[in-house]
């Protein structure tokens, strides 16, 4: 009998536990750090309300760094926090990570069955490439709220073109297309942006209720003997013997604990996973080193990762109503995302978003030290291309028009003093062949040089993705569960 402990209950997990524990001759041990419930009628309400984020500062389900980033600490990870949004990778996406990894599992071809056998896309599941018999219910906002109207109806005076389904398979497959729609911009900005339209937002819900990989994968296997899960467990380090992974240390309040297995599959998200890695000696030798750390095996961990600038835009507009999800439009424009929140961020204000969705400029992720108690730091490196302050420059140009405000000089002052995250972050395990002096694992999420090891989340994915995560960390999820069940 085959054991695999996997390491967080996350999004990726919770689909990963799910489809390894199908085969009862494989036991599946789930360790996450923060509360996991006996069944999903136990967990608290506001967690299962798609228009609630619980993010701020009384939160007792988030990972915390500085730059105020944030991580889903529980069951379900960051997909039962997030805002429901399930918006497909493009297929331009997926040819550049194909390329990446060099391999052709990754192209869009190979991974379109696998979206559709995911979804229960209520709107247009008998539509080519689409699903209506998966475990994930997809559905777009009917009764959208004033914001979101109004929002839609500027970009269609505008002349933008309305997308009826933002996860439609394309024509073709290959990036490109005319330049569309042009923005009056300012002298000095770019000229012009591929106008993609606008359209309302696929999302993960169902009943009302925030339909995270915890409800749709991981409560309904619970009951299966071959299948564990432990919540309030902190893995804090890998064990290997010579060059093989077999199992964990863990803390569990004041209890340490060892969990050994056949094989272990990371699954803690890009900032986590990373940490583990780093903590168990696989990562920058000089770090390494800096931390006293023993040696495993040098590898570029964190060395490589990317997210989402935003720069959000605050004004004046129609008052939310009591209940409704935190995006139900969004405008794409070439690289760039404009995204019209439905929550008040600031009392009396509206904000609308300008995300910036392939950035040039790339960050790092470092650890301070070898406790894990000490968050990680990520050092973003937004803002350090001038090629990305001008896309941003021309999103924001956009966003003026679209809301009829004038915003005055957006100089890179005015950007910084304007600057966010998506919450985006991935890469910090980079996906790639051996010889890729950035890669960490392999095409299978394999980590290069190490016997029995799989990281299956974020943080392997090796490319920018032009739109929001979620329904790409599920589909790497199964992918690579489906590997290892054969």
């Amino acid at each position: 009998m085959t054991s695999t402990l996997v390491v967080g209950a996350g999004s990726a997990g919770c689909v990963l536990a799910a489809r390894l524990s199908a085969d009862p001759s494989h036991t599946v041990r789930v360790l996450e750090a923060g509360p996991v419930w006996a069944s999903a009628a136990e967990m608290p309400a506001h967690l299962l309300d798609p228009g609630h984020l619980p993010v701020g500062p009384d939160s007792g389900v988030v990972w915390r760094y500085p730059g105020n980033i944030v991580r889903g600490k529980l069951i379900g990870g960051s997909g039962a926090i997030n805002g429901s949004y399930f918006v497909r990778p493009t297929a331009a996406d997926f040819a550049a990570w194909s390329a990446a990894a060099d391999s052709a599992r990754w192209s869009f071809d190979a991974v379109l069955p696998m979206l559709a056998e995911l979804e229960s896309d209520r709107d247009f599941g008998s539509a080519p490439g689409h699903g209506a018999r998966g475990p994930i219910p997809v559905q777009r906002t009917t009764d959208p709220a004033p914001v979101s109207r109004e929002f839609a109806d500027r970009c269609a005076a505008l002349g933008f073109a309305e997308v009826a389904d933002l996860n439609a398979v394309p024509a073709s497959t290959t990036a490109g297309g005319d330049p569309g729609w042009t923005p009056d911009t300012g002298q000095g900005r770019p000229a012009s942006l591929r106008a993609d339209g606008f359209g309302r937002v696929p999302l993960a819900v169902a009943g009302g209720r925030r339909a995270g990989p915890a409800l749709t994968h991981l409560y309904s296997a619970l009951t299966r003997p071959n299948l564990d899960v432990t919540g309030g467990t902190t893995v804090t380090r890998l064990l290997l013997r010579g060059s093989r992974v077999i199992g964990a240390e863990w803390a569990r309040g004041r209890e340490r604990g060892k969990t050994f297995a056949d094989r272990v599959i990371v699954c803690a998200g890009a900032i986590e996973s990373a940490a583990l890695l780093i903590r168990s000696g696989i990562g920058p030798e000089s770090q390494l080193r800096s931390l006293g750390i023993p040696v495993v095996l040098p590898a570029p961990v964190g060395a490589w990762c990317t997210d989402h600038p935003e720069i959000g835009i605050e004004y004046q507009g129609p008052v939310p109503e009591s209940t409704t999800v935190a995006l139900e439009y969004i405008l794409e424009l070439d690289d760039l995302e404009l995204r019209p929140y439905t929550p008040m961020f600031t009392p009396g204000l509206r904000r609308l978003g300008v995300a910036l969705m392939s950035p040039e400029a790339t960050g790092e992720l470092t650890l301070g030290s070898a406790d894990p108690a000490v968050p990680a730091r990520i050092d973003q490196g937004y803002l350090r291309s001038a090629r990305d302050r001008d896309r941003l420059r021309a999103g924001i140009d956009v966003a003026a028009q679209v809301l009829g405000l004038p915003l005055g000089t957006v100089d890179d002052t005015w950007l910084r003093a304007h600057l966010g995250t998506s919450q985006h972050l991935s890469g910090t395990c980079r996906m790639g062949p051996a010889g890729d002096p950035r890669a960490v694992v392999d095409e299978c999420g394999r980590v290069h040089g190490i016997e029995g090891l799989t990281v299956a989340d974020l943080s392997v994915v090796p490319v920018p993705l032009h739109r929001g995560p979620q329904a790409a960390v599920v589909l790497l999820a199964a992918l690579i569960a489906d590997l290892y069940a054969v």
